[in-house]
């Protein structure tokens, strides 16, 4: 990694202005946006970061769940063979939303990603959603990456004669239900009592795993950057071995039919496997930590997305050829169809490769999370206590902490099905309004340094809002549904204090 500068950052320099035209207390008060100008203050932040770290920091966040467990599932119940098209739009949509990042990420700069480039652009109050969207995305993502890391480690610790307690390994909450009643009534109804009797309480793995890396996190960039590298290596090297079996077993009869629930069922497919993508955009939380962020940051991007998206598709359309598709709706797809074929070795250190590389990809997106409420906190909108950074290892040792306990309960206390769902609406929400900003900023700002500029504008920018909306419209009425409840707790909490806290708000006086 090499020797890391000091905290000074350059890159992120902000000053606050309020968009010409608007009334003092009127809409001024929820569209003032910031100045790209003047530096910030010393953050406390250890800029170490190079080109290779934040590719690996993108592959490291990309490249877990969706192909190790969502890639078998929407082929078996969405997509099909077809799950190949699935991943290309997602990619395609993702490709547009990179370019938009790579351009606000080396001009806007700072920690805050998608969250800075919005308050840059279109105001506090599309910043402050973005941001709320972003805290959603990362850590519910987090949280779901782990209850999934926890069942892959339960079978693994099964297949060597180690069995964990099912209370302490899965999720009732019939159970918890139950003991919270007794605890506040002393008395628990009959039918919960029955379902609380069928087993499970607590995800004691899931809940374990957050804890652990906070404490690497805590530790410092550099380590958990190290840390990072080394498990994206043992997972690319799983991977690659899977291609080279898979080569040899593939039968073109498991394509037949290619498209069996047609094209809805390629761009639902699509919707849930955007789960796969989220974390490249972890890369741009990393610019007050990079070396040299206006270079680093689009390469970085960019590289991570393009390489993970050549592996999804290469993965997908050799698991459907290898195995009939209807089969892979399992916990384990990519090792399960290593066991079909005959080659349980294969199987078991594809197992070790999912553990690792899901490890990895809850470590970025927690990273992401932590740097998030950073921002918001220094700008402000969030209690100050989320804006200390620790002097020895210039970490945000507090929020790291405080986010690693909510997260681990979360994890510990609730089945994957609630905690999933979420993630993918907020993420194609922030998305959506990220290329906005690229084509606001362009108007607006229109001599601010760019050193890399989103090729084809405006049109990129509009392709990538259009897929993000297009996939959104794609999930169920459900996850609409808790987003908007979501999006009504962000805004109360605005209201009630990050609207008079800003710091545009106490510089005004």
């Amino acid at each position: 990694m090499g020797q890391c500068d000091g905290g000074e950052s350059g890159d992120d320099r902000r000053q606050y202005q309020s968009p010409p035209g608007l009334a003092v207390g009127g809409l001024d008060t929820w569209f003032r946006t910031k100045t790209i100008g003047e530096p910030h203050a010393d953050t406390g932040l250890r800029r170490c970061l190079t080109t290779m770290d934040l590719i690996f920091l993108g592959i490291g966040g990309i490249i877990g769940a969706g192909i190790f467990v969502l890639t078998g599932v929407a082929a078996a119940l969405d997509a099909g063979p077809a799950i190949v098209l699935s991943f290309l739009v997602s990619g395609l949509a993702c490709a547009f939303t990179a370019l938009s990042y790579a351009e606000l990420a080396a001009a806007v700069g700072g920690s805050g990603s998608a969250y800075g480039y919005a308050y840059a652009g279109l105001g506090e109050i599309i910043a402050w959603i973005v941001g709320w969207d972003l805290v959603l995305e990362y850590g519910v993502a987090t949280s779901a990456v782990a209850i999934g890391w926890s069942g892959y480690v339960k079978n693994a610790l099964t297949a060597v004669g180690l069995h964990l307690p099912l209370a302490f390994t899965k999720v009732n909450i019939y159970a918890i239900a139950a003991w919270g009643l007794a605890l506040v009534h002393h008395r628990v109804p009959a039918a919960i009592a029955k379902q609380a009797a069928t087993g499970g309480f607590v995800n004691v793995p899931a809940a374990l795993i957050i804890l652990a890396l906070s404490l690497v996190l805590v530790a410092g960039v550099r380590q958990s950057a190290a840390l990072n590298g080394l498990m994206v290596l043992v997972k690319l090297a799983v991977i690659g071995l899977f291609i080279a079996v898979a080569a040899f077993h593939v039968t073109p009869g498991n394509w037949h039919p290619f498209m069996p629930f047609g094209w809805p069922g390629v761009m639902h497919g699509a919707a849930l496997i955007f789960f796969a993508y989220i974390g490249f955009d972890a890369v741009s939380t990393a610019a007050e930590e990079t070396r040299n962020p206006r270079r680093s940051l689009p390469i970085g991007i960019i590289v991570s997305l393009a390489v993970c998206t050549i592996i999804y598709i290469v993965v997908s359309g050799l698991l459907t050829s290898i195995v009939p598709y209807f089969t892979l709706n399992s916990p384990s797809p990519v090792a399960q169809s290593m066991l079909n074929l005959g080659h349980p070795f294969v199987a078991l250190l594809i197992g070790v490769g999912a553990i690792v590389g899901l490890t990895s990809v809850m470590l970025v997106l927690f990273y992401g999370l932590t740097r998030i409420f950073l921002a918001m906190a220094r700008d402000g909108l969030l209690p100050p206590v989320f804006a200390a950074v620790h002097a020895r290892t210039q970490t945000p040792v507090r929020v790291i902490l405080i986010c690693g306990v909510f997260m681990a309960l979360i994890a510990g206390l609730t089945p994957i099905a609630y905690v999933a769902e979420l993630v993918n609406i907020g993420t194609l929400s922030a998305f959506a309004i990220v290329c906005a900003g690229v084509l606001v900023l362009r108007y607006t700002k229109p001599d601010l340094p760019r050193p890399f500029r989103a090729p084809g504008s405006p049109w990129v920018p509009l392709l990538g809002m259009a897929f993000c909306l297009y996939l959104m419209l794609n999930l169920p009425l459900v996850t609409w549904i808790r987003f908007v409840v979501w999006f009504v707790i962000g805004m109360v909490i605005y209201l009630a204090y990050g609207r008079s806290h800003s710091a545009l708000a106490v510089k005004r006086g």
